[in-house]
């Protein structure tokens, strides 16, 4: 795995020193510390957070019931797989904080046109659930991505409004 995780660091780094500088929103205050990218690594059940194609975050995380493949239905309990932004915030989730996917993005609607599949929505990284006192273990999410109340306050105040997001399987 450590090589499979090099080559997608490689990639990422490649992706983001190779992005336009139309990608970064002006409006948008980066602080030093803030990411410009987030890399989700399902397999792995890690997520890092990369500025200027080094990572220098790293969280464990917890998927979908169903975490293997690209999310294609609601309900159908996976976690997607693509490139995102990280678009909006809920501090009122009934998980501890929440912060919102793009998905589906698109692609993903271009994907179930006219076919009458609904892709569903609503996918977040979020804390633990508000209305439990234990923090879960294993892949318990309906497709989102779960990190702990700690790491969830951290990604809370680093990550900017509209921050890229790549989930890879």
């Amino acid at each position: 795995m450590r090589i499979k995780t090099l080559i997608i660091n490689i990639f990422t780094a490649v992706l983001v020193l190779c992005a336009p500088a139309a990608l970064a929103d002006p409006l948008v205050e980066r602080v030093a510390d803030s990411p410009d990218l987030v890399v989700v690594l399902k397999a792995d059940r890690v997520m890092y957070l990369y500025r200027d194609g080094i990572p220098i975050r790293e969280y464990s995380i917890q998927l979908g019931k169903a975490p293997t493949g690209h999310k294609v239905r609601q309900g159908d309990k996976r976690t997607p797989e693509g490139a995102y932004l990280l678009d909006w915030r809920n501090p009122d989730s009934r998980f501890y904080k929440s912060i919102h996917i793009n998905y589906p993005n698109p692609r993903d609607l271009r994907r179930v046109g006219g076919t009458g599949i609904d892709p569903g929505g609503q996918i977040m990284i979020h804390g633990q659930p508000s209305y439990d006192t234990i923090e879960r273990e294993g892949d318990w999410t309906d497709g989102c991505i779960a990190v702990s109340n700690e790491a969830m306050d951290e990604l809370w105040e680093i990550i900017p409004q509209d921050t890229p997001i790549h989930i890879y399987p």
